[in-house]
């Protein structure tokens, strides 16, 4: 809850912010447009002592909290997500109307306000999102160079053969520089131009991925996380960064709904209709568990275990996976949170719990409740989830 007597509301933009001084208690307001660099934003957060910055989680709230905290003034950055951000049914929507609204929810307590990472984790995090990048480009830069070739009837290795040092010997062997193409033969200069940026790529995400590789070995987080069998180095590092703090998380539906895994509700009365995962949060975080969570199934035994008693139990096979990625993101967090690596799931002292004999590897039971298992391997004490209370739900939910 702000305690300062004056709110200073930011409605930050690419070129322009419009700051809101807003005193709760008379109501009055004061208005000024700066332009959004640092030392025009410093001058206006100094204009009035004793203020609380509130700003919307946008880009530029980064280095702007930066910037707060290093002059010492108190901030909140809030959630856009809520439903009191939607403006499609507001006839008139302005920069001073954005921050006027900003500053009024910020009055009465109803922002949310969500944790800014430190400047090192952001750029981390950053970094990461390159290589994807990167790597999407790799993709389609293939893509162009096999639908060139198929126009022209040219036979290729198949699969990742050719991708390697001889296939793409074979792919240069049809290449021409452009300028040196008559006019029947410009396709040869386009694969020239095609290959050498796919080269590039190549060399761009191995450079981003030994800088990712010395982050990760440096840090603790990452090393914890890589520990599980099944999680790689990019996985790894995506779920060090964004669960960071993972202290701020206080249950496993929490994290849950965090990266977007629970599902959507509607409840009126009588009716009480859960559909698909909710997608919101961090979308790359959601896509290395999804994948995360096919590998697990060959490297993986627990794993295995939930994947083959969810099918059991009537889920799809791409339900189970979105499941079981959910159960290895409350797993990462649990081992973040304690500081502790995985550890294999130890069978019980009277075998394998009634009605998982499938999973191969038993699970301790423990807590008030019958059936609760433990978050982390070999732990117990947390209640289950949604996806784990019943399976029964599980197939409507994730729908």
């Amino acid at each position: 809850m702000i305690t300062t007597p004056v709110i200073l509301a930011i409605d930050l933009g690419k070129f322009n912010s419009v700051f809101c001084w807003f005193d709760p208690a008379t109501k009055a307001t004061a208005f000024r447009t700066v332009p959004t660099n640092p030392d025009a934003i410093r001058e206006a957060l100094l204009r009035q002592p004793g203020v609380t910055a509130v700003m919307e989680a946008c880009s530029p709230a980064g280095w702007v909290t930066d910037l707060c905290q290093s002059l010492g003034v108190p901030f909140v950055v809030a959630s856009t997500n809520g439903a009191a951000w939607a403006w499609k049914n507001v006839k008139r929507k302005t920069d001073r109307d954005d921050a006027l609204k900003l500053a009024r929810l910020a009055s009465v307590g109803e922002l949310q306000p969500v944790p800014v990472p430190p400047k090192a984790v952001r750029q981390r995090k950053s970094l990461i999102g390159l290589r994807k990048r990167f790597v999407g480009e790799r993709v389609r830069g293939q893509n162009r160079i096999r639908g060139l070739l198929v126009g022209q009837g040219i036979a290729i290795p198949r699969a990742a053969q050719t991708w390697t040092e001889a296939g793409l010997g074979v792919l240069a062997s049809h290449a021409k520089p452009v300028t040196g193409c008559g006019p029947e033969e410009l396709w040869r200069g386009e694969l020239d131009l095609l290959l050498r940026r796919y080269r590039a790529s190549v060399e761009q995400i191995a450079e981003v991925e030994r800088k990712l590789d010395a982050l990760g070995d440096a840090e603790p987080a990452t090393v914890i996380v890589a520990s599980m069998p099944g999680v790689g180095p990019r996985t790894a590092e995506v779920v060090a960064t964004h669960l960071n703090d993972p202290k701020r998380f206080k249950s496993a539906d929490e994290v849950s709904a965090y990266a977007g895994l629970v599902p959507r509700q509607y409840q009126s009365g009588e009716t009480d209709r859960r559909g698909r995962i909710t997608k919101r949060g961090p979308k790359l975080l959601r896509a290395a568990l999804v994948e995360c969570a096919w590998c697990s199934l060959r490297y993986n035994a627990w794993a295995k275990a939930v994947w083959q008693r969810l099918q059991a139990n009537g889920v799809s096979k791409k339900k189970a996976v979105v499941a079981l990625a959910r159960k290895l993101l409350v797993r990462c967090w649990a081992m973040l949170e304690r500081g502790e690596p995985w550890r294999k799931p130890v069978p019980a002292a009277g075998g394998v719990r009634p009605g998982r004999a499938g999973e191969g590897e038993g699970v301790r039971e423990s807590g008030a409740r019958r059936g609760n298992e433990g978050i982390c391997p070999g732990t117990t004490g947390r209640p289950r989830s949604w996806v784990e209370r019943t399976d029964k739900r599980l197939s409507v939910t994730l729908s």
